[in-house]
């Protein structure tokens, strides 16, 4: 366990490693395994667990000297390149089915690469190739909302926590996972920013959606009393979203930030701390020995978080079951055409569920000359949208290819199942 340091801000301050920090996925490796024996990997990655580390820092290696090498050199398109040119082109007569389903089963011509090999729609959670059970990438530690998020997405799959979002992008693309389960907006806090612009800068496809409620409660060492407490940790999504119950609670206690919920928890438990309290998960208390002083403690009981499965593949959609479609777009001429774009929507009487905007890192401002009031300076933005429709569907490609013609940039993050499962919210499993 590494040593933190905590801060004197109350409200804003982190809770960090006080030592230096590593390479991401040389740490990813370390906070991989948590058994000191032996471990095998039957992907042939190595037979022990510094085979494995060190397989991971040559694959860092080489893939960050590919990316400095390559530079603005052409290289030739993969398939998965071939498919995404059907949306990031310009052209307005461009063909818009994303996903080739051969109905005729004629075979392809020698000139077109061959496409890749796509997931089923009826099985979301094969088997590797490799035999080994499906390995789950997500963000946290043993005991986070994002390891239950990954075994209600798959069950039985083997969750590797990753120490942070951009590392679990990293192990799927690097082939160390098959999946990754990610946040990307809760019914409190609004939307994970960090990951939409991860979805934006990795090629991971999205294959499908969970929602899991969020059941907070409150931690400490067997034998603690809450009036001795005199500080509660938790993320702080999860301080803010039981402040007015801890306050009912009459707790007089700063309230610090941590990166985790679950980390703050075993932060404790690591370090003896008695006058402390953390807020997660009840099966974190179950992981590092703690004793829960309250239960149920958010401020709403309807507090669920949205969660992405992603995959380097992406899946067929179907129009047999409802379907959702993530997309992002941008315009060089800013947001006079929005309108235009959702009406595209709306004509087709095309349900959008989510729309975010996010700077556009390329171009932050974009320049208008006015004689009479001088230069005029707006932000420019890309769109984030969710509508309820499968890429299978003509109306949907209908949509985008009008869509097309009024944006400079058009990609399909993924058509993918949408999640249907009922839901209580007065229950945290």
């Amino acid at each position: 366990m590494q040593a933190v340091s905590t801060t004197q801000s109350v409200n804003s301050s982190i809770i960090r490693p006080s030592k230096p920090r590593l390479n991401q996925l040389t740490r990813f490796a370390i906070r991989c395994v948590y058994r000191s024996d032996s471990v095998q990997f039957p992907n042939g990655i190595g037979s022990s667990r510094a085979d494995w580390q060190s397989s991971c820092a040559i694959l860092s290696s080489k893939v960050f000297s590919q990316d400095q090498d390559s530079g603005d050199k052409s290289t030739p398109s993969s398939a998965s390149d071939h498919l995404a040119a059907a949306v990031n082109g310009t052209k307005t007569s461009i063909d818009l089915n994303l996903f080739p389903i051969d109905k005729n089963n004629k075979p392809q011509p020698p000139s077109q690469p061959p496409p890749q090999k796509p997931l089923t729609i009826t099985d979301l959670s094969p088997a590797p190739k490799h035999g080994s059970r499906l390995r789950v990438a997500y963000q946290g530690v043993p005991g986070a909302y994002s390891e239950a998020a990954a075994g209600k997405a798959y069950a039985n799959c083997e969750a590797i926590p990753c120490d942070q979002f951009e590392v679990a992008f990293q192990a799927v693309e690097l082939w160390i996972a098959d999946r990754a389960v990610l946040p990307v907006e809760n019914s409190l806090g609004g939307s994970i920013h960090r990951n939409y612009d991860l979805l934006l800068r990795h090629r991971l496809h999205i294959v499908g959606e969970v929602q899991l409620p969020v059941h907070h409660c409150l931690l400490a060492l067997p034998g603690v009393r809450k009036e001795y407490l005199t500080r509660v940790i938790s993320h702080p999504q999860a301080l803010s979203q039981c402040e007015h119950t801890l306050t009912k609670l009459g707790l007089n206690v700063t309230r610090e930030a941590f990166d985790d919920t679950a980390a703050a928890a075993e932060y404790i438990a690591t370090n003896n701390l008695r006058d402390t309290a953390a807020i997660a998960s009840a099966r974190a208390a179950e992981l590092y020995g703690l004793q829960i002083l309250a239960d149920g403690i958010q401020d709403d009981s309807c507090n669920v978080t949205r969660f992405v499965m992603l995959a380097r593949e992406p899946i067929i959609p179907r129009t047999d079951r409802p379907f959702k479609t993530s997309i992002v777009f941008a315009n060089d001429k800013g947001m006079s055409v929005l309108f235009k774009v959702l009406s595209a929507f709306a004509f087709r009487n095309i349900s959008l569920t989510k729309i975010e905007s996010r700077p556009h890192r390329n171009r932050p401002i974009r320049l208008v000359d006015d004689a009479n009031v001088g230069t005029a300076k707006h932000f420019e933005y890309m769109f984030y949208v969710d509508f309820e429709a499968s890429m299978a569907e003509v109306r949907a490609q209908n949509a985008l290819a009008e869509v097309q013609e009024f944006t400079s940039f058009l990609r399909v993050l993924g058509s993918y199942p949408m999640d249907m499962t009922p839901w209580c919210p007065s229950r945290g499993d």
